[in-house]
């Protein structure tokens, strides 16, 4: 069964960055299209993040020009580069592979100054 282990969050000021980190467990990214999602208090999980198998990229505009998914294969490992955060960024932060239904503990995010 796949895991998922996200780390790289905290707290940060309004304008500043962040790089999240997703070790994966269990498949192999290089096989999947990966992405990135975020649940705020209160609010849905919702996508910020996806990348294909064939490196294509999408984002909702809310974060277009501010996040970047990326990954790396030999280290089984999703990340996501965040910059320009603002307080509407804060959230746990999970990620994902395509067809799987398992969620890791995610990762906090808060943006305040």
């Amino acid at each position: 069964q796949v895991q998922f282990v996200e780390s790289g969050g905290g707290l940060v000021r309004p304008g500043g960055a962040l790089r999240l980190s997703c070790a994966v467990f269990g498949r192999s990214v290089r096989l999947y299209g990966v992405a990135w999602y975020r649940r705020a208090p209160q609010k849905q999980r919702e996508l910020v993040a996806r990348l294909t198998t064939n490196d294509a990229t999408t984002y909702p505009d809310s974060v277009k020009g501010r996040f970047t998914i990326s990954k790396d294969n030999a280290k089984n490992t999703i990340y996501l580069e965040m910059t320009n955060l603002n307080p509407d960024d804060s959230a746990v932060y999970y990620c994902t592979i395509t067809g799987s239904n398992v969620w890791g503990q995610g990762t906090q995010v808060t943006v305040s100054s």
